[in-house]
C-alpha cells in the first residue's frame, strides 16, 4: 500500500489569506520581489515585520501571535517560528530578494536570522540597527537603603 505524500500546510496565522472563503484578500496580492525584513528581538518577545522597500508593511508576525505566551515568548524557538510565519506567504508569491536589519538584543536574534537564511532569500545585506548610547543620559542617583 502506498503512503500518501504529505501536504505541507500554511502557517496558522496565513491560513486565512490561503482559503477560499476569503477571495477577496487572494485578489489583493501583489507580486513583492525585493523586501525589507526587520527583526525586533527584545528580552521579552521578538517582531518581525516584512516590508518593501517603499516602507509599505507586507507581512508581519511575533513570537505572541505565533501562540507562545508567558515564559516561552522569548525562547529561540519561538522567534523561528514566528520569522517563518511571516515570510511564507511572501516566498510563495516570489520574494527573491531582502535586506535584513535587526534590532535589539534578545534571544531569539541568532534563531530569527537563521530561519531568513533556510528559507530560500537570497540576502543583500545584514545590518544592526541597535541604538548605543553616547554617552547620553545622566544615570539616576545610587539607592540608599
Amino acid at each position: 500500500m502506498k503512503k500518501p505524500k504529505r501536504r505541507i500546510s500554511p502557517p496558522r496565522m496565513n491560513r486565512r489569506l490561503s482559503s477560499k472563503r476569503f477571495r477577496l484578500l487572494r485578489t489583493i496580492r501583489r507580486k513583492i520581489k525585493k523586501g525589507l525584513i526587520h527583526i525586533q528581538a527584545s528580552s521579552n518577545n521578538t517582531i518581525i515585520t516584512v516590508s518593501d522597500f517603499e516602507g509599505q508593511v507586507v507581512s508581519w508576525d511575533s513570537a505572541g501571535t505565533s501562540r507562545f505566551k508567558g515564559p516561552k515568548k522569548p525562547t529561540p524557538y519561538a522567534a523561528q517560528t514566528a520569522t517563518r510565519n511571516a515570510i511564507y506567504m511572501l516566498v510563495k508569491q516570489g520574494m527573491k530578494e531582502a535586506a535584513i536589519k535587526i534590532n535589539g538584543a534578545g534571544p531569539g536574534r541568532a534563531a530569527a536570522l537563521k530561519s531568513v537564511v533556510h528559507s530560500g532569500v537570497k540576502l543583500s545585506f545584514i545590518r544592526d540597527v541597535t541604538p548605543l548610547p553616547h554617552n547620553g543620559c545622566r544615570p539616576p542617583k545610587r539607592r540608599r537603603v
